[in-house]
């Protein structure tokens, strides 16, 4: 709730200031400038939930983008599910041998991927030197550039809202009703009914947003394909986290591995799955990000994308010590580092106060995130 007070604060404060932040011009670039830092934070909450952290999601993201881009250039001319399916396997891969050399060599998550972080930049400076000689890669594919700048027709923006507000009713309505059943305790009734009027509010809202026109001399409107993608993502991590065995070993592991060892997991294999989990998403989010920028090359390379990984998971409330998060924080953390960004540049502060309000906002989510679990153990 903090959490959501304070995206709130800050959206009244820049539409106040800049009178142009909620406009639908606007709402869609912020939602695409997020994009990146939602796939971002969930890759970031798979570690996180173990108590462990991968500081090079940021860069495998940038090598993932690179050689999406790279194999669909007219150089290679690659078909663009081929190129997709090699950019997420290398991440993946990548993320598993971290995994690995966690595990076996018992070595901190934090030095590993640290270190992995510039083996991975220096790889990917080198492809796109030696491949392009210092060029760019641009998109070739169409696929890969509509990720971020293909639409939803205005009636397929009306259905998803709909299909989500539906879907997301069913949910509720069947577990409140299977904890019921099994004599469970469960939420007052209004409260589900209070969920569901503030999810159609915001839903039927960014409905009319999204479907407005914001073209000038042509009319551009409809949902981006992303919002849609994003959430299809997040609908199946959330469901594996709360409704399967591997969800639950997962929370298990990272709120006391030493019980979760005794009582039979497989602590280390599931340890790895967290490491390949979190490379896999972020190669998604690279497939994102060089959509959204229109190619990669040298200079596109952004080292404060590295760190963003964690902080868009942390500002949305996981915790750092690991056993507390979820997947929709990585959302909402996405959107307040996209809002913090996107409302700066409006109202004319200079980028350098954009680093400094994410550092204190993160400061402050780490914080409360430390309070919270020192008050706890107190009443313990």
């Amino acid at each position: 709730m903090p959490v959501l007070i304070a995206l709130v604060a800050l959206v009244i404060y820049f539409e106040v200031r800049s009178t142009v932040f909620l406009s639908a011009d606007n709402v869609t670039n912020l939602f695409i400038q997020a994009i990146i830092y939602m796939f971002l934070g969930m890759a970031e909450v798979w570690l996180l939930l173990l108590g462990e952290i991968d500081l090079s999601l940021g860069w495998l993201a940038g090598l993932s983008g690179s050689i999406a881009a790279i194999y669909t250039n007219a150089e290679f001319h690659w078909p663009w599910w081929l190129a997709f399916v090699a950019a997420l396997a290398a991440c993946t891969a990548i993320g598993t041998l971290w995994g690995v050399i966690v595990v076996r060599l018992r070595l901190p998550s934090f030095i590993v991927t640290l270190a992995g972080s510039f083996i991975v930049e220096g790889v990917l400076l080198y492809i796109l030197d030696h491949v392009f000689e210092g060029g760019g890669a641009p998109v070739q594919s169409a696929v890969l550039s509509d990720l971020t700048t293909g639409n939803l027709t205005p009636t397929w923006s009306w259905i998803f809202v709909i299909a989500v507000i539906l879907a997301s009713a069913g949910v509720m309505i069947v577990r409140e009703r299977a904890r019921r059943e099994a004599g469970l305790l469960v939420a007052p009734l209004y409260r589900i009914f209070v969920k569901l009027g503030a999810l159609a509010i915001l839903g039927v809202a960014m409905a009319l947003i999204f479907n407005t026109n914001r073209g000038s001399f042509i009319t551009i409107e409809g949902m981006p394909f992303a919002v849609p993608l994003v959430f299809a993502l997040l609908a199946i991590y959330s469901f594996v986290l709360a409704r399967t065995k591997f969800g639950r070993y997962m929370y298990a592991i990272g709120g006391n591995t030493e019980a979760a060892r005794r009582a039979g997991i497989p602590v280390n294999r599931y340890r790895i799955y967290a490491f390949m989990l979190g490379g896999f998403t972020s190669g998604i989010a690279g497939l994102f990000y060089v959509s959204r920028l229109g190619g990669y090359s040298s200079s596109s390379t952004d080292s404060t994308v590295v760190l963003y990984a964690v902080a868009a998971a942390v500002i949305g409330g996981t915790s750092l010590y690991g056993g507390r998060g979820k997947m929709t924080y990585a959302i909402v953390g996405g959107i307040i580092l996209a809002v913090i960004e996107n409302g700066l540049v409006l109202i004319q502060i200079s980028t350098t106060m954009v680093y400094v309000v994410t550092g204190v906002v993160l400061l402050g989510a780490v914080t409360v995130d430390s309070l919270a679990r020192r008050s706890q153990s107190l009443l313990k």
